[in-house]
């Protein structure tokens, strides 16, 4: 049996590693990637862009890219069909840009196939594979499993490899709150990618939608984006500011917004306001847990929350920072 192997605590966070490879700047990192979206709702149309700014080093939208070999599997469409794509979107592509319409599974010589490519183009950042389904494996394991060993076999060949690999992916019918819970299949898929991108909010009449990326390397964020002739523009990146108020809670929005009435303090019980804000959807404990817990938000909006213990009970505080 093989023992261990381990390092020490301290000697990790002396070490000196480098930071993520990105592919495409604060948006696609080294690692294995997910975009997530309705059928027809135009992610392959992204991710041919996506391919084509990488393989010439132009910005996709206004973000950076390395400059690459892409390996595009384009594993639903015919030759034609993508050559129809492709003057839509350029009047010149890269001969740095590959594009396969069939491959193995990833049960079957997938990784080999992979392999292969990577030896004869070292330089090679970025695999996109779409559709994640056409390489599924078919096996007799749990749901959960054989998602998880799916995703796991990409993600060790784009570890060991150092590039990206992003697989287009379907969304469930059934909505939620949360759009990385729209991803379809179980927790595996999600469990095992670096980063998840979901085209979200999809008007097909405005042609417009919203695109959330979160992830392992990145940051939260979401981008407004419409199709013009056929080709994904940028609108605007939703700020933190605004995408921080989201998740507060409504009640307290409620307690910025009557401090902004006020001249300079207010001070008083929980219940007296919660009482004068007319509070009725939580209950007032729940009220002051949530005044707790954010008050490093309403601080950064400039209302100081301090609670202060007195022999009549406690008191809360909120004044306007100098």
């Amino acid at each position: 049996m093989r023992d261990l192997a381990t390092v020490d605590a301290q000697w990790l966070i002396q070490q000196p590693f480098t930071s993520p490879s990105w592919v495409i700047e604060d948006l696609l990192t080294a690692g294995l990637s997910l975009l997530v979206g309705s059928p027809k709702a135009g992610k392959s149309w992204m991710a041919l862009k996506m391919a084509l700014c990488v393989s010439t080093g132009t910005p996709f939208w206004d973000l950076q890219t390395n400059a690459s070999v892409v390996l595009y599997l384009c594993l639903e469409d015919t030759k034609s069909r993508i050559q129809q794509r492709l003057w839509k979107l350029t009047d010149e592509a890269s001969p740095r840009l590959h594009i396969a319409t069939s491959a193995s599974n990833i049960g079957g010589d997938l990784i080999s196939q992979l392999r292969e490519f990577v030896a004869n183009n070292p330089e090679t950042r970025l695999i996109i594979i779409d559709t994640l389904q056409m390489v599924r494996s078919v096996s007799k394991d749990s749901a959960y499993a054989a998602d998880y060993g799916d995703m796991n076999a990409l993600k060790k060949f784009a570890d060991k490899n150092g590039l990206a690999i992003l697989c287009i992916h379907h969304n469930r019918k059934m909505g939620d709150s949360d759009v990385f819970n729209t991803v379809s299949g179980t927790n595996g898929i999600t469990g095992a990618a670096d980063c998840t991108m979901v085209l979200n909010n999809l008007n097909r009449s405005a042609h417009r939608a919203t695109l959330s990326v979160t992830g392992r390397d990145v940051e939260f964020q979401e981008y407004k984006i419409r199709m013009n002739d056929c080709e994904w523009e940028l609108i605007e990146k939703t700020s933190k500011e605004e995408l921080e108020e989201r998740e507060v809670p409504d009640d307290v929005l409620r307690v910025l917004d009557f401090m902004m009435t006020r001249p300079v303090e207010w001070k008083g019980t929980t219940t007296e306001l919660y009482t004068q804000l007319n509070l009725d959807s939580i209950s007032v404990p729940a009220f002051g847990k949530h005044l707790a817990q954010n008050c490093d938000f309403m601080a950064g909006r400039g209302i100081v929350f301090t609670r202060i213990r007195t022999r009549e009970g406690s008191i809360l505080s909120l004044s306007k920072a100098e």
